[in-house]
């Protein structure tokens, strides 16, 4: 039977994005090593398959969301994996975060098959995820994003074309290197305001309507009880991993040292979150590092 999309790798964010193809009326085969996560998806009104790469011989698109370019690069590159079981015409989108050099590694192989690849990782963290509200940083051949629009339109409400192969995974290498930086000044902001005796919430609205507004504070607040639908009020779970914001902070940091670039705020972002990460924290959403920097019980 033909499937318009297979899409390997329902997490935090893969779910809530197959789930929304699902919705738009695409016929989706959604697989994940984790069983919990294929029995949402098909609770969902998805279907599975238990070869994920009949699936992927069967479907139109493949859309792999995994963690890691090690992860990324087996799924695709492997001796029974994509590249070997897609049909000739199939559309590979991968939204992974990965290094550039990866991601043009893999569709330089795509290439070679005579298949076309985008790499098209996202921002928006899980509630855009869920929303649809997405941004998609996209690398590779126009005529592939003119392709993968369709689908990706069902997922994302903005989606930029960066360049060739690769250019999505370098300019989300950046933007994930920025928020690493900013999700840890915010939170030694709030810190510092209620070490001083000002309340949480307050400071946010406030610095929200000033100079020192960003992301971090208004849609992802790290504080537990000022928003309460961000991963800081239900225990920092859920969300965007600390161990996943280690891992970009660390591609960031390889791609400074091979470009002779200067992330010296970077470098040191890095180093909080590993060092947040071996004090067991890995798994909880990155904001949990309100909770290493110190803050005050109340």
């Amino acid at each position: 039977m033909s499937t318009d999309v297979a899409f390997l790798g329902l997490g935090n964010m893969g779910l809530p994005m197959a789930l929304n193809l699902v919705r738009a009326g695409f016929s989706v085969s959604g697989h994940d090593l984790v069983p919990a996560n294929v029995e949402r998806f098909v609770a969902g009104g998805g279907k599975t398959e238990t070869d994920s790469m009949k699936a992927v011989a069967a479907a139109e698109v493949a859309i792999t969301m995994l963690p890691a370019s090690r992860h990324v690069e087996s799924a695709y590159l492997g001796d029974n994996g994509i590249l070997a079981n897609a049909k000739t015409g199939t559309l590979l989108i991968d939204c992974s975060t990965i290094a550039p050099d990866a991601a043009r590694r893999v569709a330089a192989a795509a290439v070679e098959r005579g298949l076309t690849m985008i790499d098209a990782p996202v921002s928006g963290g899980t509630a855009g995820a869920a929303a649809a509200t997405l941004t998609f940083m996209v690398g590779g051949p126009a005529d592939g994003l003119s392709k993968a629009r369709p689908y990706l339109e069902k997922m994302g409400k903005a989606i930029f074309h960066a360049g060739d192969r690769g250019a999505g995974q370098t300019v989300k290498m950046c933007n994930n290197m920025l928020l690493g930086i900013q999700m840890i000044g915010t939170c030694e902001a709030i810190r510092l305001g209620i070490a001083n005796g000002i309340d949480a919430k307050l400071l946010s609205e406030i610095i929200g309507k000033s100079s020192g507004r960003n992301w971090a504070l208004e849609v992802y607040n790290p504080c537990p009880g000022v928003m309460p639908n961000a991963p800081a009020s239900r225990g920092y779970g859920g969300g965007f991993g600390v161990d996943l914001m280690l891992k970009d902070l660390g591609l960031a940091v390889e791609n400074a040292l091979s470009t002779n670039s200067s992330v010296p705020m970077g470098s040191l972002a890095r180093s909080l979150y590993d060092l947040h990460s071996k004090g067991g924290a890995g798994a909880l959403d990155f904001s949990s590092i309100f909770k290493m920097l110190g803050a005050p019980d109340k």
